[in-house]
């Protein structure tokens, strides 16, 4: 699929029509800030919107509403008369489209799938409406505390996996002749989200998608930074008495599990970032299984 990259000058027909065309067969990705957003646009709980919702233990929101004419489900936020029933709390995914964003080196870059302008193809109608700027479009979308929030859980996902590097490196499990711990990481990388989260079982998905954070819902990155304190802690608690090499496996690739989930619900490449994981790993002593 070939990329048009964008600069924030760049001059799009960027005004929506409304139509509510791209709320039918997308993957809508959550992180854990927009799901908290979610549920309180929804004035329910971020556990009953999840439960209700979403997919996969929370990273993605499910299409199951009435299909269009080309047989696509509806978003379930998506009410037939009255457009999304969470507007105000709609995720970056959502205010970004049709756009995509990539960081690299710290830096943002935006971009679209193909030649021509995705929202072309069932909103041509857009073409007699106002054209924007890639900037002035994301500001009109208050995207900047989203795209903040992804940036930042990035982070987390790191610090995670760092986790994981630690409980396999640091801990003698490598140096025991283990090649399990990698073999599994690379199961993982290729493993469907449904199966991924069932690998990671409840306590840990609720400590990842629905932590118990207070009134900072307005802040992502205070917000974020308390989810990355209380992820740390429960590691932390539960890996600090650890005795034999099994545990520490198991550990290690729990750990890896919950980085990955994470990275897929950020939108990530995440077999690209197991590969490039585990070959960090591999440089610095991990042992896997030769074939």
């Amino acid at each position: 699929m070939q990329i048009t990259k964008l600069s924030a000058e760049s001059i799009l027909p960027l005004t929506c029509s409304r139509s509510g065309t791209c709320c039918f067969g997308k993957a809508v990705l959550l992180n854990p800030w927009e799901l908290m957003r979610l549920g309180r646009e929804k004035k329910i709980t971020a556990k009953v919107f999840r439960d209700l919702y979403c997919e996969f233990g929370g990273i993605q929101l499910r299409f199951d509403g009435a299909a269009d004419k080309k047989g696509q489900k509806a978003c379930s936020q998506y009410d037939e008369s009255s457009g999304c029933s969470v507007h105000l709390g709609r995720p970056s995914a959502c205010r970004l489209y049709p756009l995509g964003r990539q960081i690299q080196f710290e830096k943002a870059t935006y971009m679209f799938e193909g030649e021509i302008f995705p929202c072309l193809t069932d909103c041509a109608e857009v073409l007699e409406l106002p054209k924007l700027s890639v900037g002035d479009y994301l500001k009109g979308q208050a995207a900047a505390p989203f795209e903040k929030s992804q940036d930042h859980y990035l982070t987390v996902m790191q610090n995670i996996a760092d986790i994981a590097f630690e409980l396999l490196l640091d801990s003698g499990l490598a140096a025991s002749g283990d090649t399990k711990t990698i073999g599994l990481w690379r199961i993982l990388g290729i493993e469907s989200p449904e199966m991924l989260a069932v690998r990671i079982g409840q306590e840990w998905m609720d400590c990842l998608m629905i932590p118990k954070i207070n009134n900072t819902f307005e802040n992502p990155e205070v917000f974020i930074q308390k989810h990355n304190d209380l992820l740390l802690i429960k590691a932390k608690e539960q890996f600090e008495n650890i005795q034999t090499l099994q545990e520490l496996h198991e550990a290690a690739v729990l750990m890896f599990a919950i980085a990955l989930h994470l990275s897929r619900g950020l939108g990530a490449d995440t077999r690209g970032i197991s590969e490039h994981w585990i070959a960090t790993a591999i440089q610095h002593g991990a042992k896997e299984l030769e074939e």
